[in-house]
């Protein structure tokens, strides 16, 4: 079977951990992966190559990432061809996830994050087979002064975490891993088990 790519754009580097996490995912089931940058994408390399691509791109300012846009943009007809899934992470989706929040405060939360996945399907004319919204994390030792200020801002007034001293983590990784269960059973069309390392 050809292997699955997936291809990923990161600010802070936590939509790189998403995207090796569910390439790992993906090849602990038996399928091989190539876990791509799509700031870096070989030039040449067609997505022939692959059964199945997975998209992974963090939100910034209400826009997922222009690496993804342009890959995208540049590929639609390609990626038509085979399976795909589009990962959106964002700090949205976390408050929509969040079970201490109100229940108008995570409606709210769910309308952002379809509003912009929807902005990003329109922008970039794809269809993507599956879509999941991703929980993203609030990277606060990797923003600089200015950026931490405003991050903190917009996590008080969405009930996120103000404590600038660590970094944190919404993403729900068994979610994830079901996830990765899901494109390889859409692909092989069987229910798939991690391999087990002897």
């Amino acid at each position: 079977m050809k292997p699955v790519l997936v291809i990923y754009a990161t600010r802070e580097g936590h939509t790189r951990k998403i995207a090796e996490r569910v390439g790992d995912d993906v090849a602990a089931r038996g399928v091989r992966t190539d876990v791509v940058d799509a700031a870096h994408f070989p030039k040449g390399l067609s997505l022939e190559h692959y059964s199945a691509a997975i998209v992974a791109a963090s939100v910034h300012g209400e826009r997922h990432e222009r690496e993804v846009v342009e890959f995208v943009k540049k590929r639609v007809h390609e990626l038509e061809r085979i399976p795909t899934a589009f990962l959106s992470v964002s700090l949205s989706e976390a408050n929509a996830e969040d079970p201490t929040a109100p229940a108008s405060r995570r409606a709210k939360a769910a309308e952002d994050v379809q509003r912009m996945i929807d902005r990003f399907l329109k922008e970039t004319g794809w269809l993507p087979s599956k879509i999941k919204a991703v929980a993203g994390a609030l990277m606060y030792s990797k923003y600089n002064f200015f950026l931490r200020y405003i991050m903190k801002s917009i996590a008080a007034r969405a009930g996120g975490s103000t404590d600038t001293s660590h970094d944190h983590i919404y993403t729900n990784w068994a979610a994830l891993d079901q996830f990765a269960d899901d494109v390889v059973r859409s692909i092989t069309g069987v229910r798939s088990s991690p391999v087990q390392v002897q």
